[in-house]
């Protein structure tokens, strides 16, 4: 395995580290240079200060209580690597946590798809290993488990790695570093297959992770790797993508460079659309395979696109503060009319998008989830109320704006009978749009 030169200049980047509101220090970093490569970022949007989007609060708890920390979207000037200029302690954001992938079943249908063509394509069975980096409680090693594949979890947040335990998925419960893939290949515990599904973007230190893969990746093994992509995030302004978690937004050109330096080549690269559109990866190390016609396909593309274009990300911005300012007008208006209004989905997007858009209870009376782990609280900032998601056809508000959109398609199906009583989801990007579309107006409020 090879990794980068000059490796510590890397991992740790010069950054200014801020104290938290109440006190206290190291919570949070402003970083000053690039993630991957090190060289100089600039800032293109600022979101302010907003609450840590899972940070779902009891609803009477105080608001001095509530941590906000500032959202500043920076990109790189060398390799275009879009990030955040912040990074909030990892603890705070995993030791805990709210989500849990099974909530979905299309998710889960997703992760259950792409494990049986794995196991079909690497002729996976009870000598082979998949592990996977952000298990969350099993959505995906599941279904290799109940294949008869050996499988190992690693996720640092204590309360899901309990809920995959009661699966019998073996979880490590840690952060994924290089030292812990190191001691994993020590004791001969190799991956045929590994899965990082939408965890690339929770890392700090790029290159550290990226090495862990190389170290834990068998020489003929393969990375399977999902993450949402930039270009459609861009495309379709979902700014709410957006939070402390997320901190990087990631197009393949910063990709292909990151891996090269730890001596591992994407080789192959796919479209998919789960969450708002999304890229999957197949690394390997370099020269274990030849590369898919794909890849330089999509390098292509973003240059024709614009990933190294400063146009690019000034225009995501002006644009994104024009959204800003619709979507509470939009809503504004139904509420004028006299209708009632909810939300769907506890998501984290659904959080920076209220908080940022100052949506609170004026507007919204209630967000209905289906999560168990957070119904009975109240969404961060704003102190909207959390109910079940069962809830919704016998409170029958006029309008339900779904904050996790990316799953519309499902939530409308779930909630049919809603929708036949005469119930309305308001989809909020690229622009607010009323589903099913109202006859007599269209997409515009009544």
């Amino acid at each position: 395995m090879s990794v980068p030169k000059n490796r510590e200049s890397v991992r740790r980047p010069p950054s200014l580290a801020l104290p938290r509101k109440g006190g206290g220090n190291g919570a949070l970093r402003i970083e000053k240079l690039c993630r991957a490569c090190v060289a100089p970022t600039q800032a293109f949007l600022s979101f302010g200060a907003l609450p840590l989007a899972n940070a779902l609060v009891a609803p009477d708890a105080p608001s001095s209580e509530e941590e906000r920390y500032p959202l500043t979207l920076t990109v790189c000037t060398s390799c275009r690597l879009v990030q955040l200029a912040e990074t909030v302690d990892p603890a705070k954001l995993f030791r805990q946590y709210v989500y849990l992938s099974s909530m979905s079943p299309a998710f889960v249908e997703h992760a259950g798809r792409l494990a049986r063509r794995l196991i079909a394509e690497r002729a996976l069975g009870p000598a082979s290993k998949v592990v996977e980096i952000a298990s969350n409680d099993g959505y995906l090693l599941q279904h290799y488990r109940e294949a008869g594949v050996p499988v190992i979890g690693i996720d640092p947040a204590v309360n899901v790695a309990q809920v995959a335990a009661q699966r019998d998925i073996q979880t490590i419960c840690e952060f994924f570093t290089a030292e812990l893939a190191g001691s994993l290949k020590a004791r001969g515990e190799q991956a045929d297959v590994l899965h990082a599904n939408n965890v690339l973007a929770h890392v700090a230190d790029l290159p550290d992770f990226v090495a862990g893969i190389a170290a834990i990746l068998r020489p003929d093994g393969v990375a399977v790797i999902e993450f949402p992509y930039l270009r459609e995030l861009i495309a379709n302004l979902e700014f709410d993508t957006v939070y402390h978690e997320h901190l990087c937004y990631f197009s393949l050109t910063p990709l292909v460079a990151l891996f090269r330096q730890c001596g591992l080549a994407v080789n192959q690269v796919e479209r998919i659309p789960v969450h708002g559109g999304s890229l999957r990866l197949f690394v390997q190390h370099a020269g274990a395979a030849g590369p898919h016609p794909s890849v330089a396909d999509m390098l292509a593309q973003e240059i024709a696109w614009g990933v190294a274009d400063d146009a690019t990300y000034r225009g995501f911005a002006s644009a994104t503060t024009q959204l800003r300012d619709s979507i509470p007008s939009f809503l504004r208006q139904l509420r004028a009319r006299g209708r009632s209004m909810a939300a769907y989905g506890a998501s984290a997007k659904g959080a920076t998008l209220l908080n940022y858009c100052g949506i609170g209870r004026e507007t919204i009376d209630a967000v209905f989830d289906r999560s168990p782990l957070k119904q009975g609280l109240a969404m961060p900032g704003v102190r909207i109320p959390i109910r079940a998601a069962d809830e919704l056809v016998r409170a029958r508000p006029d309008y339900t704006l779904l904050l996790a959109w990316n799953f519309s398609d499902e939530i409308i199906a779930q909630q049919a009978e809603y929708c036949r009583n005469g119930g309305r989801f308001i989809v909020p990007v690229p622009s607010p749009r009323i589903v099913p579309a109202e006859a007599d107006s269209g997409h515009a409020p009544p």
